[in-house]
């Protein structure tokens, strides 16, 4: 071969498929070529010696027809599945394990996948589903090859539930990474190394780790919880957070930019302003220009729905209502003993707390001593666990004094970053919790005596109530128990869900509870997430009662349990909504029924208390239950934590701590709330009708489970690969073919698919059968056994397509020629956004028509023509 040019289609083995030349230039020693392969249209730009010319060859545009039909029919098909997203314009959610709602629709299709640069704010409230639209936007921008580096951005305690949902739902394997996994392959750039990536915004923050990050580019960013970004205007001064010095990186080094939030909006208008910049810095110039842009429905920059308007197909609303009970008891009439012990740990806390303060040693002393009396308010039990292990502690740095090792004390002065804390997984809570609990604010020998001492009888004491077995809580328990398993004795399937704060309280009360005679589980943070989803499996289908600490409200469902008690309340009163999300969620089929367990006589009770009838205040005025939501909001100039904290160390005197909470509940009042809410920012209008027709033709375009099972069947076959049908009515794969594990482990197709195993014991290609047997493996676009299949055939038998086969219509009305054409659709860029197969029956003749493409599944394969040709380019 002398001469190529462009229009030439040539093939050597410098590629792994043939190439469609684009534009040569030549010179004495080398040819410069630029084109593009013809199937995975890969860019190719190349310098060839014109030695090398003799291995390359110019494959002909003339069709002979010569070659075997099965192959011409594989390659087809494989082509018709590449541009699959153009013939269903729906086609992740068909190919996803999901069953979306008309809101989840709207924002996908409706808003976010019509942008050419995606640059948005999905701000539903709580609960309507903002994975699951992320995860539809991420497998679109991949089936229409828009996208390969993804990164998601989120809290780090949901690192695992979202890596865990984009699996089981999408097929989508995110790698999670962390400070160990960095050290682990210590001077790597892990950012550019990996397609798909999960992390969390406070280890992305940190100094040693944000240059790298600065370093990179993606082609899609996702940030959960995102309002966390936040920057404030202070006399016309802009201060940013370290968070959102995070966000303007990330929105800089990313094509396309998603915000997922349920709380966008912190009552300050410019405060919502700076966040929305991070989307398009200066878009929205003043705030009226928001609110002016909401009026005119013309806001291109983010959506909210609120709960009240969320519905489903039928028109039904998606949430119940829900009701919150608060069940006060007090320690000093019904139980004397915890009253004394109460008022014991709570003198010595403050005279701890004191001392700290006076060697200034407040934060991390403070923090020590609120453990304390958050164990105490957990149970009796844990305040005892709690004890011990400071009491060995004190005494282990006795002995050392008394060896002479130590003369004086000094703790860590380590700063405790409060919210770092709240960002820790339950199990690295536990772990630097039990580190703290053992601070001390003592200096010397006589000091740590003294402090032992009073650490011993308040053991004793806790002692003596477990052993009398009279803590109150626990009886009020019981009898809660008792009234509910009355109440709801005609529903077989009753569950109630205990939470709790504190591992040992957790123990504690599994072992009451299974002695009380109920059948029990628990789920906890030191479980990994496998275990806890069987602990949810256990609860559904065998035991009445779940025990859980925080660990179950991130990424464990409960539905399906419509009675809950919060044994104990956390510190950090927003959590009180994440428990109750695990059951007050899409899917309820009953009113929920929340009950707070409060000591009213405690000084941190007392708070609680108060609080919790304010809240039904408001929610009674407001007429939505989403004040626990927004606590937040409600409460914007309050730190609801840090009154707690003034509580339980006596700093401030509790009655101007309760005025703090007091709030005239007025119509002005109420108003403010709505706005805090979000609410003058939420689209009204959901267009139901067009979602459903956008249903409909999801449903009618999609492609026919029996056609991707037939197809699949027969090109693995032809790779050499076996199966059976199993006894289930499942399709069993024996042996998946060294040719298509060996594709798996190429770099590229491992960071976009994943792994492939050697065998698959149940396997569908149905997605409504995967919904009900969620260990059967779902086989379909994005899953590495099919793309490993695909990108076999398009290397070893899409040659077939430019010399065609001989087919037979068995109804006899085509007798022609049928004729294949790739079609680009591109922006004003010349960027290619869209392709589509097209096909023309001729009879070589006068009559030239398109039909569909899947005209191929009526046609029989027939023998080899020879002596037979069509040129396809004129």
């Amino acid at each position: 071969m002398t001469n190529i040019k462009p229009g030439d289609i040539i093939k050597g083995n410098q590629w792994s498929e043939p190439v469609e030349i684009k534009l040569v230039e030549e010179d004495e020693k080398y040819f410069h070529i630029v084109g593009v392969t013809i199937n995975s249209r890969k860019y190719v730009d190349q310098i060839i010696l014109r030695d090398e010319l003799q291995s390359i060859s110019i494959l002909s545009t003339e069709s002979t027809f010569s070659e075997e039909p099965w192959k011409v029919f594989l390659s087809l098909e494989a082509t018709r599945y590449r541009f699959a997203s153009l013939y269903d314009p729906l086609l992740a959610m068909n190919v996803s394990k999901i069953d979306p709602l008309p809101h989840q629709i709207e924002a996908v299709y409706g808003y976010v996948l019509k942008m050419p640069q995606i640059r948005f704010l999905i701000a539903d409230d709580p609960g309507a589903g903002k994975t699951i639209m992320a995860g539809l936007i991420i497998k679109e921008l991949k089936l229409r090859n828009l996208i390969s580096k993804i990164l998601i951005v989120v809290p780090g305690h949901l690192k695992d539930q979202w890596r865990r949902e984009l699996k089981d739902r999408f097929e989508e394997k995110f790698l999670m990474v962390d400070r160990s996994l960095l050290n682990a392959l210590y001077g790597e750039n892990m950012w550019m190394r990996e397609n798909q990536i999960i992390t969390s915004i406070d280890f992305i923050k940190r100094d040693d780790i944000l240059p790298s990050i600065s370093a990179s580019h993606f082609d899609l960013i996702i940030v959960d919880e995102a309002h966390k970004m936040s920057a404030y205007l202070y006399a016309n001064k802009t201060k940013k957070t370290a968070r959102y010095r995070v966000g303007e990186i990330l929105s800089k080094n990313s094509e396309h930019f998603l915000m997922l939030t349920a709380t966008p909006h912190k009552g300050d208008p410019e405060n919502f302003r700076l966040f929305l910049d991070l989307l398009k810095p200066g878009f929205f110039a003043t705030t009226k220009m928001i609110y002016e842009s909401i009026q005119n429905k013309d806001n291109p920059l983010f959506i909210r729905r609120v709960k009240e308007d969320l519905k489903d197909f039928e028109g039904k609303p998606l949430f119940l209502p829900r009701h919150v009970i608060t069940k006060a008891f007090s320690l000093g009439i019904e139980s004397p003993k915890e009253a004394d012990l109460y008022t014991k740990l709570s003198k010595y806390v403050v005279e701890q707390y004191n001392r700290a303060m006076s060697k200034n040693k407040k934060r991390n002393i403070t923090f020590a001593l609120i453990i304390l009396q958050r164990r105490l308010a957990s149970s009796t039990f844990a305040l005892l666990r709690s004890l011990e292990r400071r009491k060995k502690r004190l005494e282990d740095l006795l002995d050392l004094f008394k060896e002479g090792l130590q003369k004086n004390l000094k703790f860590s002065e380590e700063f405790i970053d409060f919210d770092e804390i709240e960002d820790m997984s339950e199990e690295e809570r536990w772990k630097e919790e039990e580190i703290w609990e053992t601070l001390s604010g003592a200096e010397n020998r006589e000091e740590l005596k003294e402090e032992i001492l009073t650490i011993k009888y308040l053991i004793e004491d806790a002692k003596d109530i477990i052993r009398s077995e009279d803590e109150i809580k626990l009886k009020e328990l019981k009898n809660s128990l008792t009234e509910l398993s009355k109440k709801y004795s005609e529903h077989k399937d009753k569950k109630i869900v205990i939470f709790t704060e504190s591992r040992d309280t957790l123990e504690y009360l599994r072992n009451k509870i299974k002695g009380w005679g109920y059948t029990i589980n628990v789920i906890h943070g030191g479980m990994n997430l496998e275990e806890r989803i069987k602990a949810e499996k256990i609860f559904k289908n065998e035991t009445q009662i779940l025990v859980a600490t925080e660990a179950a409200g991130e990424g464990i469902n409960l539905q399906f349990c419509h009675l809950m008690i919060n044994y104990d309340i956390p510190w950090n009163p927003n959590r009180i909504e994440q428990r109750m999300g695990r059951i007050h969620r899409y899917g309820q089929q009953k009113e929920v029924y929340v009950f707070n367990l409060v000591a009213g006589d405690t000084r941190e009770g007392r708070v609680f208390k108060r609080l919790f009838e304010k809240l039904e205040e408001i929610k009674k005025a407001l007429g939505s239950d989403k004040v626990f939501d927004c606590l937040g909001e409600i409460y914007q100039d309050k730190n609801l934590s840090q009154l707690l904290v003034e509580a339980a160390v006596n700093a401030r005197n509790i009655d101007d701590i309760l005025k703090d909470i007091e709030i005239t509940v007025n119509e002005e009042y109420i108003n403010k709330v709505k706005e805090n809410l979000g609410e003058s920012l939420a689209t009204r209008f959901i267009d139901y009708t067009r979602i459903k027709e956008m249903a409909q033709q999801a449903q009618e375009y999609r492609l026919i489970p029996e056609y991707t099972e037939s197809f699949f069947k027969e090109a693995f076959k032809r790779v050499g690969g076996k199966f059976h049908e199993g006894k289930s009515g499942f399709m069993v794969i024996d042996s998946v073919p060294f040719d298509l594990r060996s594709i798996a482990k190429e770099d590229t197709f491992r960071k976009s698919y994943g792994d492939l195993v050697k065998k698959y014991p149940r396997v569908t290609f149905d997605k409504e059968i995967a919904f009900r047997n969620p260990d059967v493996e779902f086989i379909s676009f994005g899953h590495p056994l099919f793309e490993s299949l695909m990108v076999w055939i398009e290397r070893n038998i899409s040659d077939s397509l430019l010399n065609g086969a001989n087919f037979i219509d068995p109804d006899g009305d085509l007798d022609g020629y049928i004729l294949f054409y790739e079609g680009e659709v591109g922006d004003g860029t010349d960027k290619i956004v869209g392709k589509r197969l097209f096909s023309f029956f001729t009879n070589g003749k006068d009559l030239i028509k398109e039909i569909s493409p899947a005209i191929i599944w009526d046609l029989a394969q027939g023998k080899n023509i020879k002596n037979e040709s069509i040129d396809t380019k004129s």
